[in-house]
């Protein structure tokens, strides 16, 4: 049985990297929310703070969804960037990195506080999620007349 290096073209290791890197920013998004956690004084399991509760909750829960919306589309991140990698590595390469640029201004703008500024550079991100499903599927095609 062949193994994943006989099948994968060298630039798919882009790919992989850039996988990486996106964990590593996901770990400083969690990092970030930890530090609002002290911070705003809202303690595990709270998930949101309640501005009945926490007159700063609005600060709080802004640097959490920033978070968590990030964590809710890294799934289709990683399988457009894991499948159309597959043929299209150096455009997919491309395309994680803007995302990754593009999520990083989506949870600096709304963990100022204001959501609004979430969109200002973090909406193009959508782009680049588009782009990755077009790699994608021009492989699943590609598979099917092969």
């Amino acid at each position: 049985m062949g193994t994943a290096e006989g099948f994968l073209t060298k630039e798919y290791g882009y790919v992989v990297l850039v996988l990486v890197l996106y964990c590593i920013f996901n770990l400083w998004m969690g990092f970030k929310v930890g530090t609002a956690r002290k911070k705003y004084k809202v303690f595990y399991p709270t998930l949101y703070a309640s501005e009945s509760e926490n007159k700063d909750a609005k600060l709080f829960n802004c640097v959490q969804r920033g978070h968590q919306n990030s964590l809710e589309m890294m799934p289709v991140y990683f399988i457009l960037m894991i499948l159309g990698g597959m043929r299209h590595p150096c455009i997919c390469t491309g395309l994680g990195l803007f995302y990754i640029v593009a999520r990083y201004f989506y949870f600096t703008g709304y963990s100022s506080g204001d959501p609004q500024k979430r969109l200002s550079i973090g909406k193009y991100g959508f782009l680049a999620l588009m782009g990755l499903m077009i790699c994608t599927i021009s492989f699943g095609v590609n598979l099917l007349i092969a």
